[in-house]
């Protein structure tokens, strides 16, 4: 199935901004956040669709996952 993985902020370093990539059914939003190697204990909101969902989130073809990093500052 293909999915479209956006990638914010620094979660883009060394990655890239948007990319469509394939992924087996059943493919958990969990999976791809540790396939492109993201610390889980920087992940800020995921969004699949415009709505905010959580690790286990399964996906579907066609779908657009957004990952943004926690943002800091005061």
């Amino acid at each position: 199935m293909k999915i479209t993985v956006k990638l914010f902020a620094t979660f883009r370093a060394g990655r890239f901004d948007i990319e469509l990539r394939d992924y087996p059914e059943g493919t958990k939003v969990g999976q791809i956040v540790d396939e492109l190697e993201l610390s889980r204990d920087k992940l800020g909101i995921l969004m699949v669709s415009n709505r905010h969902v959580d690790l286990e989130r399964v996906l579907v073809d066609g779908e657009t996952l957004a990952i943004f990093p926690l943002v800091g500052g005061g």
